[in-house]
């Protein structure tokens, strides 16, 4: 999209690709299953006027490259910053959407410094206590199943991911998004790197349950689908925190009210804290 620099950081043993805009205080996006950098493309636009807006696509996923392995997220983390620091030397908001909520809160937990202010959404923190009210979907085990999911989905990508897309949005994706995320997730070696985030969820939960104190401020934004068991499990843990729901939405909040994401992280972006 000519609207975006692309760039790509190479750290950690990979390739990262980047997507950025605009100038101004910094905002890092990340990313969930099953979307990329992309997801992000409306939100990005409405905040490029005032900020420098940077989404990698995560590791094995988008234009990333295949890894073997580092889905744990100590990698994951050390992903993160090597972006922030290829692209500002500020202090930066960090938003995590899905899969990117994890890497966000931990990365905020353990750099401080790095990090201005923290955003989570639409996403479980591990097995950490508020969310036990909330079930874990059944593609969570499925997932996790060496090799089986890849082998079962490939070739069949398109009516399995239609499947989250569905469940993940009001009214649909746009025929874009649809079209990037099907290619992004095409294949055996991308379904692979997708389902690895997966099966690092133990280990990563063993990682998240060692936080003991979230300094920067938080904000935790509800949606339709996990809704307040994010902001419960963060709340014991933030010395400022701060929630949002959006209404009239579902999972994929960028994809259902970019709008309205917009403005809520704008103004969080410029209250002092």
């Amino acid at each position: 999209m000519n609207d975006f620099q692309h760039d790509v950081v190479e750290a950690n043993g990979i390739a990262i690709h980047v997507a950025s805009a605009g100038k101004g205080p910094p905002l890092l996006f990340l990313h969930g299953f099953p979307h990329t950098w992309f997801v992000w493309r409306n939100v990005m636009r409405a905040l490029a006027s005032e900020h420098h807006v940077i989404a990698p696509d995560l590791r094995g996923l988008g234009d990333t490259t295949r890894a073997a392995s580092g889905y744990d997220l100590d990698t994951l983390v050390a992903d993160a910053l090597a972006v922030l620091d290829a692209h500002t030397k500020e202090p930066a908001v960090i938003i995590g959407l899905d899969l990117g909520a994890p890497i966000a809160f931990l990365t905020a937990s353990r750099h401080p410094a790095r990090v201005k202010k923290l955003v989570v959404m639409e996403a479980l923190l591990g097995g950490l206590p508020g969310a036990e009210t909330f079930r874990p979907p059944w593609w969570f085990a499925f997932h996790a199943i060496p090799g089986m999911p890849e082998e079962v989905i490939s070739g069949r990508e398109e009516a399995y991911l239609d499947h989250f897309f569905a469940i993940g949005t009001k009214r649909g994706l746009p025929a874009e998004a649809r079209a990037a995320f099907l290619e992004a997730y095409r294949g055996r070696d991308s379904l692979r790197c997708a389902f690895a985030h997966y099966r690092a969820l133990p280990e990563n939960a063993q990682l998240l349950a060692k936080v003991e104190r979230l300094t920067v401020p938080t904000l935790a934004i509800a949606g339709g689908v996990v809704g307040d068991a994010l902001a419960r499990q963060v709340a014991p843990l933030c010395d400022h925190l701060e929630t949002a729901r959006l209404t009239d939405a579902a999972h994929i909040l960028p994809e259902d009210q970019p709008a309205a994401l917009a403005a809520l992280l704008r103004g969080f972006a410029r209250t002092q804290g």
